[in-house]
């Protein structure tokens, strides 16, 4: 299981939201690049980057911070945020990020995310975010009438790479990862899921690697790494094991 250390920016900074709202922004950091280094240090393979600014705009609204992130970090980047086109694709791609995500897309224009897919093998990871068991979009502004499996099944034959769960809720806050809803989603669906919102410490991806054969491919955490409550290394360690 994959253990993705999030960098999240909004106005050229790094820092977490609650519950996905951008009045409630807890700074961390002014050097994303130096954030990211951190993350290698600490053994980390994989990133996960989120342009909050774009998720609101539809466009890079962080493209200087990504840049330098993209620079300095060695291992595999997962980027996400208003990436709605192809060409914004195609650039991010061209640029040596790994991975591109796609929530807002994926509802509006599926057929889109899905030609993507197959142009991008391997690298299309459709983000389901989830709000009462409904799909949120617009950088998690609008909440949509389309249940959350009823969305993932709309990409099981496309080959995108995995799905990014997300419990509004819980992201930013603390409350442990809503496990049984991410293993549900796994169960029932045929493609990997990533775990991401309200991961609080080692216990979370400890329970969730034990469930790792049954689809959960990896797992995303942010402020409780800001925070000091989860070690990195040790995380990973865990997950490695798994």
């Amino acid at each position: 299981m994959i253990v993705f250390p999030a960098i999240d920016l909004k106005g050229g900074q790094v820092v977490r939201l609650a519950e996905g709202d951008m009045s409630r922004a807890t700074v961390y950091g002014d050097d994303p690049a130096a954030q990211a280094t951190l993350f290698a240090e600490a053994g980390s393979q994989f990133l996960h980057v989120v342009d909050l600014d774009g998720s609101f705009a539809g466009r890079a609204e962080n493209r200087d911070a990504v840049d330098a992130i993209i620079e300095v970090f060695p291992g595999h980047i997962q980027l996400g945020g208003g990436i709605r086109d192809a060409r914004a694709v195609e650039g991010w791609f061209n640029v040596g990020v790994s991975r591109v995500v796609m929530g807002t897309a994926a509802l509006k224009d599926p057929e889109f995310v899905k030609d993507m897919a197959r142009e991008w093998p391997g690298g299309i990871v459709v983000a389901v975010d989830a709000k009462d068991g409904m799909v949120a979009t617009e950088g998690w502004a609008e909440l949509s009438d389309v249940p959350v499996v009823d969305m993932a099944r709309r990409f099981e034959d496309a080959g995108v790479a995995s799905l990014l769960f997300t419990d509004i809720g819980r992201d930013g806050m603390l409350k442990g990862c809503n496990i049984a809803a991410t293993l549900d989603l796994a169960r029932r669906v045929d493609l990997p899921v990533i775990a991401s919102g309200g991961v609080k410490g080692l216990d979370d991806i400890r329970m969730l690697a034990l469930h790792a054969d049954e689809g959960i491919e990896g797992v995303i955490t942010g402020r409780a790494l800001y925070d000091g409550r989860l070690d990195l290394a040790a995380a990973i360690a865990m997950a490695e094991r798994a």
